[in-house]
């Protein structure tokens, strides 16, 4: 069977999830990667509401969609974050926010992750993508001078409050997928592998494999999917564009909103950007990964409503099946007709 192509609805949250799914339908996606904010997935009713996951699941059946992921970036960002300001109560539940202590913050962030657990079993899905925050991030220039015991302190930091949701995940049979991300615990190669050794490597904790973040950090995003083969739990498709050099153009984006043309880099519409997607495609299938392809809207210089349906096409296109799969496929369709 080929992987199966859904949308994530993070960037389509302003929409009522019925639209939503409507709309991903009519274009012809597989299903949905539902994020945890407005009205798409409420990890509290999940648990609280015995209605609430059947009548989820009655839409997506409505529709013919299916589920294989819910993300819950927002929350776990504020896990480990420092700082804990506004920028964190805009994003989070109130239930999560409360009175904005930052330590009571993260203590009730990581009580929800571990319920986001709890939900995803609910809803009968094995992976949960998100945020880790981090208390190291904002240490990233190293200067004024940071000592190493800082930089160990961080990764300590993240093991302690993440371990016990760990537990959560593998008492419920799920797995957690990090968006490799920066202002994440893990950003790039070597900090993937120093998280991954934070925490003993346990199988509980993966990664979502995000090539949009690799590019504009200079990373080869297919040297990356070897590096991490088992590791790779679930994939979101998101292209990059790098902007001609020009002697102003920073990768670090200078403060510059999405699509300003002052920008080093923005989002685009999977294939039109510069992710070498046919190797990484290449390297998905030599490393095994028969998961969900997700594709991620972040384009702000082009309208979703047209840039979602091709961005679909391009992906049923380009994401072929290994040469194998592809022959047993044909073989199991030639018997069945006879």
């Amino acid at each position: 069977m080929p992987r199966p192509i859904t949308l994530f609805t993070g960037q389509w949250a302003d929409l009522p999830f019925e639209e939503v799914c409507r709309l991903a339908s009519s274009w012809g996606y597989d299903g949905l990667e539902i994020a945890c904010w407005g009205d798409h997935f409420d990890v509290e009713r999940a648990l609280s509401d015995d209605t609430y996951i059947p009548a989820k699941r009655a839409q997506l059946d409505k529709h013919g969609l299916g589920v294989h992921a819910i993300s819950n970036h927002l929350v776990g960002q504020a896990v480990c974050d420092h700082p804990i300001d506004a920028r964190h109560q805009a994003i989070l539940p109130a239930r999560v926010w409360g009175d904005g202590e930052p330590e009571g913050v993260r203590q009730r962030a990581a009580a929800d992750m571990a319920d986001t657990a709890r939900a995803a079993a609910a809803l009968g899905v094995g992976t949960v993508v998100g945020f880790t925050g981090s208390s190291i991030w904002h240490t990233l220039a190293m200067f004024p001078p940071v000592p190493a015991d800082m930089i160990d302190e961080g990764y300590r930091d993240f093991a302690r409050r993440w371990n016990p949701i760990l537990d959560v995940f593998d008492e419920h049979g799920v797995r957690f997928a990090l968006e490799v991300h920066p202002s994440e615990i893990a950003y790039d190669h070597w900090t993937t592998r120093r998280t991954l050794d934070a925490i003993g490597h346990r199988p509980a904790f993966g990664l979502n494999w995000d090539p949009s973040h690799m590019i504009w950090q200079g990373l080869d995003p297919v040297a990356f999917l070897h590096d991490f083969a088992d590791r790779i739990y679930h994939v979101d498709c998101k292209d990059t564009r790098i902007r001609p050099a020009d002697g102003r153009r920073s990768v670090l984006s200078s403060h510059l909103p999405w699509a300003d043309h002052r920008r080093g880099w923005d989002f685009v519409s999977t294939g039109r950007g510069d992710v070498p997607w046919e190797d990484c495609f290449r390297a998905l299938n030599a490393i095994g990964y028969t998961g969900p392809l997700s594709i991620e809207w972040e384009d702000a210089g082009m309208d979703r409503l047209a840039g979602a349906p091709e961005a679909l096409e391009f992906l049923r296109r380009h994401a072929f099946e290994p040469p194998r799969a592809a022959f047993d496929a044909a073989f199991a369709r030639e018997e069945t007709a006879t």
